[in-house]
């Protein structure tokens, strides 16, 4: 038997409302060190470089509008530049070098030592997202990752990152949704502290 798209509506409304009431018990602390970490980095006159694919690409977009711009109240520019968006960058790296060098590449180029990383995958999997900051741990970078399930490669490798945000989901959609959260707390948090 079909599910009835009322039954669709409350299933997923059901579950997107029980992945945040774990998030709300669990993660508190993590975002705090992740708000500090950022916080840091501005302060010491460094930028943030957002990067993910898919989902993460446009998260990564976002965010950095929301650091650029203005979050929830006008104060001065901070500084993030999203990785994701220059489509001759990512394409012409893609030909010539290879997809899990798109990002590797830019963080050689832009990256300063004290910047912070910020990937996102809902894996913790990607092999461009982990050959990032692999290569930013070795320029002296921070790296700030937001993950998912068990929080996959990137958790195993504790070298790769200062802080790891894992959402302990399976869901993608759950996943996304809880870094779009994520993201904002960050926001509104960066945005008191060093704003």
């Amino acid at each position: 038997m079909t599910e009835t798209g009322k039954e669709t509506i409350e299933r997923v409304l059901g579950a997107h409302r029980s992945a945040f009431e774990r998030l709300a018990q669990t993660m508190t602390a993590g975002l705090d060190d992740a708000a500090e970490l950022a916080c840091a980095t501005i302060a010491r006159g460094n930028k943030a470089l957002i990067f993910g694919n898919g989902g993460s690409a446009s998260m990564a977009q976002h965010f950095a509008a929301e650091l650029v711009g203005r979050y929830e109240r006008d104060r001065r520019a901070l500084p993030a530049i999203a990785l994701t968006t220059d489509t001759s960058i990512l394409t012409a790296v893609a030909n010539d070098y290879s997809f899990d060098q798109i990002f590797a590449r830019q963080v050689e180029a832009l990256a300063q030592p004290g910047d912070l990383l910020w990937a996102m995958t809902t894996s913790g999997n990607s092999p461009n997202v982990l050959a990032a900051l692999r290569l930013g741990k070795s320029l002296g970078c921070k790296a700030l990752a937001l993950t998912g399930r068990d929080g996959g490669a990137a958790s195993g490798l504790a070298e790769l990152t200062d802080v790891n945000l894992i959402v302990d989901e399976q869901n993608t959609a759950r996943i996304q949704e809880l870094h779009l959260l994520i993201g904002h707390l960050l926001c509104e948090l960066v945005e008191a502290r060093c704003g």
